[in-house]
């Protein structure tokens, strides 16, 4: 099946995908499409299966108590022994959070990735007890895979030693990008690489896998450089302490604050388990410069007069447990006091915008100047805007696309984007998690579909959590809780005790309910008149429709009900 226009292909009408052909590559996507996290893609070649990113997926408003998403790898649960290899583009959580999950199945899996990216991934698996197997390779390394040879290319990122990764293979050559940008003036000096770029377009790009979060913005993304102008002078205007929330992998940002402090002759304190980790991994490979004496334990800042001060932290994205956001509800060491200033050194990921602008409003009525991107130019994307894309098109030439990472409407602003240089409408696949696509002679087709579902990580469970677990976990939330309880007799058909109904969240007073009990019992009653055999689960749903139908009608509410019949 191919697709003759730019659209999504209705993926409900996909069924498996038929056998696996010699000489066939298989591209299946468990996660990063449709979606701002979880990017994993696996490829399959005679029987052997190398896998590019594992990464997690934060949890929206909807999903409550959730901690992270996992992709769902029940695709190659039983194949792990036939996994060659994973490699990992680049050093973020949506990319690489997941590999402990995967290794904790099979913890013989190689790892393949830049020396900092496998740094982070190892202090990761550290916390797991996972010792892992991992080969480092920098841009111009080849190394073999199975039957895969992979290349990798320099990429520029909002992390240091990104990477690209032309796949090669007797089936075509893959080129997927990972995250990646086009700063010609790039604070560390790595730009992507685009001779090496053009170097595989004239080789032959069978299948092109861009990173297509920015697709849909015009231009170029602003260079780097141009922040540390910015936060400069609202170091300059500061009056007390600084307060910068970021990524704790954002390295590039905060080697831009230490310089900012260190001109201003600030000190500044990591706040928050994974910035203090990622920076000190990053000092000691050389990916961050700490100017000398810059840096003081958090627990000493109280002894630093505010106007020295500078807290680097964590929770640019509202995440509840993160250093920012507890300030901002005041269950945190650090105080926000009146007069400082919090900088939010990050772009909103798609979902979090209620949770930044909450931990927003909550900085600004403690008194704090809250600094933005909506209002400074406090951070730039790491990721290419539809300018440098239509760049890659171009130099590469590819046969077919794959747009992956980014929500459905990045997804389709890159294809139409193929399309405008050239490409033909139907060498474009717009894809979505559980996507089958094979390639063979030149041609990519999209060939079925795979079960893709959200795995939920809750504290230490993994996997056990469901969407209809979700959907109790809102309902108790929003519409509030009701139980029932009733002792029948069955002889008799009357009712011994009861209904006594306990609520929380529906009614301000349980005496509400006086109305409906007598039609509860009416109705046990008769249910256990007409029918003495009804189970005891049949009489509880008498009473969940009972009271459910009376509360949806008289209270408009639609609370979870929890009935319990007793036998005397």
């Amino acid at each position: 099946m191919t697709q003759t226009a730019v659209g999504f292909a209705d993926t409900g009408r996909l069924g498996a995908p038929p056998a696996l052909k010699p000489g066939t590559m298989r591209i299946v996507a468990l996660g990063g499409l449709g979606e701002i996290g979880r990017n994993m893609a696996v490829f399959e070649l005679n029987g052997k299966l190398l896998v590019v990113d594992c990464g997690v997926l934060f949890p929206e408003e909807y999903q409550p108590g959730v901690d992270l998403i996992l992709p769902d790898i029940s695709y190659i649960r039983d194949r792990l022994q036939d996994v060659v290899a994973v490699v990992l583009t680049h050093g973020h959580e949506d990319h690489i959070g997941a590999v402990p999950y995967l290794l904790r199945r099979k913890n013989d899996i190689p790892l393949v990735g830049s020396q900092l990216t496998l740094a982070l991934v190892e202090a990761k698996l550290q916390e797991h007890k996972i010792r892992p197997f991992t080969l480092t390779v920098r841009e111009g390394d080849i190394e073999r895979f199975g039957p895969f040879e992979c290349e990798f290319a320099a990429v520029n990122h909002s992390i240091p030693d990104a990477l690209a990764v032309l796949i090669r293979t007797e089936a075509g050559n893959v080129l997927h990008t990972g995250d990646f940008k086009m700063d010609q003036l790039p604070l560390d000096g790595r730009i992507t690489d685009l001779r090496a770029f053009a170097r595989f377009g004239e080789e032959g790009v069978d299948l092109f896998m861009p990173d297509s979060t920015n697709a849909d913005v015009p231009g170029f993304t602003t260079a780097e450089k141009e922040i540390g102008p910015v936060l400069q002078g609202i170091f300059g205007r500061a009056k007390r302490r600084i307060i910068v929330a970021s990524f704790s992998s954002h390295v590039h940002r905060v080697q831009q604050v230490l310089d900012a402090a260190h001109m201003h002759g600030r000190k500044v304190a990591f706040v928050g388990r994974s910035m203090v980790r990622n920076m000190q991994i990053a000092e000691k490979l050389g990916y961050l410069h700490v100017p000398a004496n810059i840096l003081v334990d958090l627990k000493n800042v109280d002894r630093l007069p505010e106007d020295k001060v500078v807290l680097m932290s964590t929770g640019s994205q509202g995440e509840p447990m993160a250093a920012l956001s507890r300030m901002a509800n005041g269950d945190h060491k650090v105080q926000i006091n009146e007069g400082d200033t919090v900088i939010l050194a990050s772009s909103l990921i798609p979902g979090n915008e209620n949770a930044v602008f909450r931990v927003i409003n909550g900085l600004i009525r403690m008194g704090a100047d809250v600094v933005h991107k909506g209002n400074a130019k406090v951070h730039v994307s790491g990721h290419a805007s539809a300018g440098e894309l239509l760049y890659c098109y171009n130099i590469l030439k590819p046969k077919n696309v794959m747009p992956v990472h980014g929500e459905t409407r990045h997804l389709a602003a890159n294809g139409k984007l193929a399309v405008e240089t050239g490409i033909s409408a139907d060498r474009v696949l717009l894809c979505e998690d559980g996507s089958v696509v094979d390639l063979k002679d030149g041609a990519a087709t999209l060939v079925g579909q795979v079960d893709c579902g959200f795995i939920y990580v809750d504290g230490t469970n993994v996997g056990s959590i469901t969407d209809e677990d979700l959907k109790d976990r809102r309902t108790l939330g929003e519409e509030g809780f009701i139980s029932v309880i009733s002792v029948v007799n069955r002889q008799t058909g009357k009712i011994v005790s009861g209904p006594d109904i306990h609520a929380r969240g529906v009614a301000e007073d349980d005496s509400v309910f006086d109305e409906i009990k007598p039609k509860i019992a009416q109705a046990l009653e008769e249910a256990v008149t007409n029918n003495p055999d009804h189970t005891q689960h049949q009489l509880q749903q008498v009473v969940r429709r009972t009271i459910g139908t009376w509360v949806a009608r008289k209270l408009r509410r639609k609370p979870m009900i929890v009935p319990v019949v007793l036998e005397a």
